[in-house]
């Protein structure tokens, strides 16, 4: 299975491809197997977003998780670059509580691409399950303008 890394501002990321599709994204510094063309954008559209050139990612993802883990994640993704909601409010269209969709974060296996360090809490910043905890949930908010709270 394919994994490469590259280094960012929130310290190295891997990226692994599997069945044609991005399935994880993990803080360490690592190359396994063959590349592949997937795993070349990957890499070339986490670049461009630390950039500031790109604010979609536009790739296959297959992110491992329950239903409504399934549901959260594509919540997540649905929150454009430089904002934010709170868990509440993603609780609220998906009629559960705030707590699952905050585990739902935590278990986010493709974080920066699917963006969990845009819901925050109602109160404050929430969690964050990255490398670097909350620094890193910070830095990711401060480069998209979307917690000017903090900035």
């Amino acid at each position: 299975m394919p994994v490469a890394s590259l280094p960012t501002p929130v310290g190295p990321l891997a990226v692994t491809v599997e069945n044609e599709t991005v399935t994880r994204l993990t803080w360490s510094d690592v190359s396994e197997g063959e590349s592949c063309a997937l795993l070349e954008e990957a890499l070339s559209q986490l670049r461009a977003y630390f950039d500031g050139r790109l604010q979609t990612f536009n790739l296959p993802l297959a992110p491992k998780g329950n239903e409504l883990h399934q549901a959260v994640f594509k919540a997540m993704l649905d929150i454009p670059y430089g904002q934010t909601r709170t868990y509440g409010d993603v609780a609220k269209d998906l009629g559960t509580y705030g707590q699952p969709v905050g585990q739902a974060c935590g278990a986010n296996p493709i974080p920066v691409i699917i963006p969990c360090h845009r819901i925050l809490s109602a109160t404050g910043l929430g969690g964050y399950s990255g490398a670097g905890g909350l620094d890193t949930k910070i830095a990711l908010l401060k480069m998209e303008g979307g917690y000017p709270f903090l900035l």
